[in-house]
C-alpha cells in the first residue's frame, strides 16, 4: 500500500533533514519500522518525493519557509525492501567506453539499476562507477563525484554517461535538453506489419496508471497532459526468435520521455522482446540495447562518439 504524506517547511533547511525530522511521527502512525537516514535519501534520489509539485531527487535541495513536500511511500518496499532479480556487476577496464578528465561514459548491462533506488544495499551503476573512480585513485579520502547525467531504464543495455567534475554538469545537460547529443538504440521487436524501411513515431506520451502502482506510460494528448515525443525508426533486418518472427530496429529518439522507444514500438504492434510490460513476448531480458551516443565535448566542443557492442541476441552490427 502507498501512503502519501503532504506538509510545509516551516523554515529554511535542507530536504533531507526536514524529512528526517516530519517523516517518521507521520509514518509511525501507519507503519511500523526504522527510518534511517539512508532510507530518507533513498527516497528522495528514487524521485518519491515532489517539492512545491515538482519531482525533487537532490538530498540537498534547499527549502524555504512554506514549501510544500510530498513524500509517496510504498511500505512493502520501504520496510521490508524485497529484492530484486538484478544481476551483480563491476566495472571493468572493458566496460568503459571513453574516460578523460571531466567525464565518464560506460557500458551498463541489463538488469542493473542506473541510481540508488528506495530499496537498501541495491546495487546500480552509479555507486558501481564511483567504486571504478575511487579503484584509479584510491589515495583520495572520500568517494570520488560521479554526476547522473541521463538513464537507462533496468532493463536496457547499453551507452551511460557520468560526469567526473561538477563544472561540466551545466554544458552536459544542455546537451541532452537541447538534443544536441543524439542517442541510437538498437531494439529486437515481434514482427510488424510495417511497409517501408524508414518510419516514425511523432505524438505525445504520458504515465497511464497511477501512482500506487508500477509506472506505466502510453499515448496520452497533450491536453491530458501527454508531452511531444518523435522516435525515428529504421528496419534493418528479420528474423527468428525463440520460434518467434522478429525484426532488427534501428531507434533514434529526438525527445527523452520515460518508455518513449518501448511505448512508440509496443504502439504499432512491435512490442520489444521481454518488454512484458508492453506486450512483448517473454525473455531472458528486454531486448533494447543503447548501442551510440554522439555529443559535443563538455569542454572542447570537439565532436565524440561512443559506441557499445551489441549484445548477445541482437543480430549483427551490419545487418543488411
Amino acid at each position: 500500500m502507498i501512503q502519501i504524506f503532504s506538509f510545509k517547511s516551516k523554515k529554511t533547511c535542507r530536504l533531507d533533514i526536514l524529512l528526517r525530522e516530519e517523516l517518521p511521527p507521520l509514518i509511525q502512525k501507519f507503519s511500523r519500522g526504522d527510518i534511517s537516514n539512508s532510507k530518507i535519501r533513498r527516497l528522495i534520489t528514487a524521485g518519491a518525493v515532489q517539492v512545491n509539485g515538482c519531482q525533487c531527487r537532490i538530498p540537498a535541495e534547499l527549502l524555504y519557509p512554506g514549501s510544500s513536500i510530498e513524500a509517496s511511500i510504498d511500505n512493502e518496499k520501504f520496510f521490508y525492501e524485497k529484492q530484486p532479480d538484478d544481476i551483480k556487476f563491476e566495472v571493468t577496464k572493458s566496460a568503459v567506453l571513453y574516460e578523460d578528465d571531466v567525464i565518464i561514459v560506460v557500458n551498463k548491462p541489463a538488469r542493473f539499476p542506473t541510481e540508488a533506488t528506495i530499496t537498501e544495499h541495491r546495487d546500480n551503476m552509479h555507486d558501481a562507477v564511483v567504486r571504478w573512480l575511487w579503484s584509479e585513485k584510491p589515495e583520495l579520502r572520500n568517494p570520488p563525484y560521479a554526476g547522473i547525467m541521463h538513464r537507462l531504464d533496468r532493463g536496457t543495455s547499453g551507452v551511460l554517461l557520468f560526469t567526473k567534475q561538477r563544472m561540466v554538469n551545466g554544458p552536459v545537460h544542455e546537451m541532452f535538453e537541447q538534443h544536441t547529443a543524439h542517442k541510437m538504440y538498437r531494439a529486437v521487436v515481434r514482427r510488424g506489419n510495417i511497409s517501408g524501411k524508414e518510419f516514425f513515431v511523432d505524438d505525445s506520451i504520458g504515465r497511464i496508471t497511477v501512482k500506487s502502482r508500477a509506472g506505466k506510460w502510453g499515448i496520452v494528448p497533450e491536453s491530458q497532459g501527454g508531452l511531444h515525443a518523435h522516435t525515428d525508426f529504421t528496419l534493418l533486418g528479420e528474423g527468428m526468435f525463440d520460434g518467434i518472427r522478429v525484426q532488427y530496429i534501428e531507434a533514434r529518439p529526438l525527445t527523452g520521455r520515460t518508455h518513449q522507444i518501448r511505448v512508440h514500438l509496443s504502439s504499432l504492434g512491435m512490442p520489444i522482446m521481454g518488454d512484458e510490460l508492453y506486450g512483448g513476448p517473454a525473455a531472458e531480458r528486454i531486448f533494447l540495447h543503447a548501442q551510440s551516443l554522439v555529443f559535443p565535448h563538455p569542454v572542447t566542443g570537439l565532436p565524440v562518439v561512443v559506441t557499445a557492442p551489441l549484445p548477445s541476441g541482437f543480430g549483427s552490427a551490419d545487418i543488411p
